[in-house]
């Protein structure tokens, strides 16, 4: 474990992985820790050098009171990076660590390569859920959240099959800081990128859980169409689909993460002259185009 500090403040990051290797930064859910993201890692430090945070309010990281926001935990995301030399990562996010890569797609695309975002939404509607969850946190302890969470985030069937690794979560929330709960939620629920990701160019893949109560496929679908290019995966799963379903998940994660880029396509000639007749037809430009290659003829020597 690493501690940074930044601007005063302690962030706790977790760094493996081969130096030459691309960076990939791993964001975790709302009331978890870095350790989440513990059945992905042997699959990703084949291919990537693995950066892992808690996130502001989270695990071992500064529990600072808020609100808090999500262009607030987009530049704590950026000041890592700084703090590291790292110009330009790849990024895997859930949940609100997906949200916060949406943030940074749409306000610092040239820091991010390619994004997998699980279980997530550019808006998470009804202030007033978010208002109930913050109060009854407030007053019953994170103890009560955790026991709400575990219905929420996890099926029954897996529920009864997994007991061990569901309460390894909830053991993650139980002892998320109170004050930095409440000031993610305000976080979540103040939230709303629904346009601001509309300009996002860079190559993303989206996972829904098909039993997420949380973040229900069709939120998941909704960023999907609002960014031209992304793909879109749903998996057998609620809302902590790489728990319930690490095996699928962390294969789509990696092969998405490692595709190669596909070869560009140089024009022909011919495909240049028809490319040129179109521009020339739709400007409304008399005269025969010119073609270049039948043009050209070799100058003649005098004598």
């Amino acid at each position: 474990m690493t501690e940074i500090s930044i601007a005063g403040e302690t962030f706790n990051v977790l760094i493996e992985g081969g130096e030459n290797k691309a960076v990939l930064t791993l964001s975790n859910p709302l009331g978890t820790n870095l350790h989440i993201w513990d059945p992905q890692i042997p699959a990703l430090l084949k291919h990537f050098r693995v950066v892992r945070y808690d996130s502001r309010g989270h695990g071992a990281s500064v529990a600072n009171k808020g609100p808090y926001s999500v262009e607030g935990l987009g530049h704590d995301a950026l000041a890592i990076m700084d703090a590291l030399g790292v110009g330009k990562v790849h990024w895997l996010g859930l949940s609100m660590g997906g949200i916060i890569a949406l943030w940074l797609l749409a306000h610092a695309r040239e820091r991010i390569g390619r994004a997998v975002l699980a279980n997530t939404a550019a808006q998470i509607p009804g202030p007033d859920l978010w208002n109930s969850r913050i109060q009854t946190a407030r007053d019953a302890g994170m103890d009560t959240v955790a026991m709400a969470a575990a219905e929420r985030w996890f099926t029954k069937a897996f529920r009864d099959t997994h007991p061990e690794k569901v309460e390894r979560v909830m053991e993650m929330v139980r002892t998320t800081p109170l004050p930095g709960y409440l000031a993610a939620c305000a976080a979540g629920r103040d939230m709303d990128l629904r346009e601001a990701i509309r300009s996002i160019t860079n190559k993303v893949l989206v996972i829904a859980g098909r039993h997420d109560l949380s973040t229900p496929p069709g939120m998941g679908a909704l960023v999907a169409s609002s960014i031209k290019g992304s793909k879109f995966v749903t998996l057998e799963a609620s809302h902590m689909s790489n728990i319930e379903d690490a095996t699928n998940f962390t294969k789509l994660a990696v092969d998405f993460l490692t595709a190669p880029e596909p070869p560009r396509v140089s024009l022909r000639p011919a495909q240049r002259l028809r490319q040129k007749q179109r521009w020339r037809k739709k400007r409304q430009i008399k005269g025969p185009p010119r073609n270049p290659r039948a043009a050209w003829h070799p100058r003649r020597k005098r004598r």
